[in-house]
């Protein structure tokens, strides 16, 4: 079977208990540009990108925001 692209960032949103949405509103990007995103190995900025924005989100959104 064929692993997940970027099995790390999708396990980052999911430990930060954040949504795709939510991810990819911190981006400032669609949540439909997100997962084409998603679908291929990131590098480089793109990965910087999306990694800054889980924290983000996590600050917004997460649990612990007010």
């Amino acid at each position: 079977m064929k692993q997940q692209a970027n099995k790390d960032i999708r396990e980052a949103i999911e430990r930060a208990a954040v949504t795709h949405w939510q991810v990819a509103d911190a981006m400032g990007k669609s949540q439909y540009t997100l997962s084409i995103w998603l679908r291929k190995p990131l590098k480089g900025e793109k990965r910087e990108l999306v990694l800054s924005a889980i924290k983000k989100a996590k600050r917004e959104y997460g649990e612990d925001a007010e």
